[in-house]
């Protein structure tokens, strides 16, 4: 599997070079070069697996053989080694519970397997990396827990000040160790450029190895894929239709990706709140990243969505295609209040 940038300039590299690298040079993100299709017993067979079993199928393509099979499939019964499990809300509705993780953050997933993913790598490296992570709340506490103590590896993390609830503040601030945690008088959106402007400086990456741990890296991104194939798992009844809470949209990324390699859904919905530069882009097919809006859902505050251009690239940038899968809606903070 070789792995390329969306903006289009930057080399092809392999899953190794593109979860060390963490980001291309020309500022996109990584993209794999095809999208594996998920035989039909794997799919049709999903509830005869162990959830580690179902992860490694569907991430041993996008690893191409760089982690030797039974290191990869030890990676994955360690990502996935807490409940995950679907409970029913309604006669229609069930939710998929992804807070049983360590840090109650669905992001858990993701730190972990690609904290593993990191150490494997680093293991034949003789110099230390850093991983460079912006947060809006949930991926720094996931991935503070998730590389605690991981060797030759640090991690050095942005939150804005006062966006974070204080559990998150606890969980970003307190393990130490190998973890550094920095506030920013700022957005989320001021912390995702700096880091980002890090990843992309020559200069001190001449000096310092860097990558990143946010959903830019797409060992944190594919393995969102997961939930969608155990959320199916436990399904019993027609396709669904998948509601994702939606902020910098690597998970729902990662759900379309999944529906294109296979997974059965009846479609999704980008479930945003006040900052809705998706559900206008699905309105008038203009994209505009606007300065994030703050809301009482503070995780999904993001005003320039990075991974929504691995959505675009998915659908090649045609509207009509990604319309027939995803319909984008823009929640109020009333609206929110009013149905909790």
């Amino acid at each position: 599997m070789h792995y390329f940038s969306t903006n289009g300039l930057s080399t092809f590299v392999s899953f190794r070079e593109a979860v060390l690298g963490g980001q291309p040079g020309d500022l996109g993100l990584y993209f794999p070069g095809e999208i594996p299709i998920l035989p039909a017993d794997t799919l049709k067979g999903l509830d005869r697996r162990s959830e580690p079993e179902i992860a490694h199928e569907i991430i041993r393509p996008y690893v191409g053989g760089e982690i030797p099979d039974d290191e990869l499939f030890d990676i994955c019964v360690e990502t996935v080694d807490f409940p995950i499990p679907l409970v029913e809300v309604t006669q229609s509705i069930s939710a998929l519970e992804l807070f049983h993780g360590p840090t109650l953050a669905f992001k858990d997933v993701g730190a972990r397997f690609m904290s593993r993913c990191l150490g494997y790598f680093t293991r034949e490296r003789s110099e230390k990396t850093i991983v460079v992570v912006a947060t809006s709340g949930d991926t720094g506490g996931a991935v503070a827990a998730g590389f605690h103590g991981i060797r030759d590896v640090e991690v050095i993390i942005l939150f804005p000040k006062g966006a974070v609830s204080d559990v998150q503040e606890l969980q970003l601030t307190t393990l130490g160790g190998n973890v550094t945690t920095l506030e920013v008088r700022g957005t989320f959106d001021d912390c995702q450029a700096l880091a980002k402007r890090a990843l992309a400086d020559t200069d001190l990456q001449a000096r310092v190895h860097l990558t990143s741990a946010n959903s830019i890296n797409v060992a944190r991104w594919l393995p969102q894929q997961f939930y969608y194939f155990f959320a199916m798992r436990q399904w019993d009844g027609e396709p669904p239709v998948f509601a994702v809470p939606s902020g910098n949209f690597g998970n729902l990324a990662a759900g379309l990706l999944a529906y294109t390699s296979g997974l059965s859904a009846a479609g999704f919905i980008a479930a945003c709140n006040a900052n809705d530069v998706v559900p206008r882009y699905m309105r008038d097919g203009n994209y505009e990243p606007r300065p994030s809006i703050a809301t009482l859902s503070n995780a999904m505050d993001v005003g320039a969505p990075s991974n929504f251009v691995r959505i675009l690239e998915l659908f090649r940038d045609r509207v009509p295609t990604i319309t027939e899968c995803l319909t984008a809606v823009s929640i109020t903070d009333l609206q929110t209040e009013d149905t909790m």
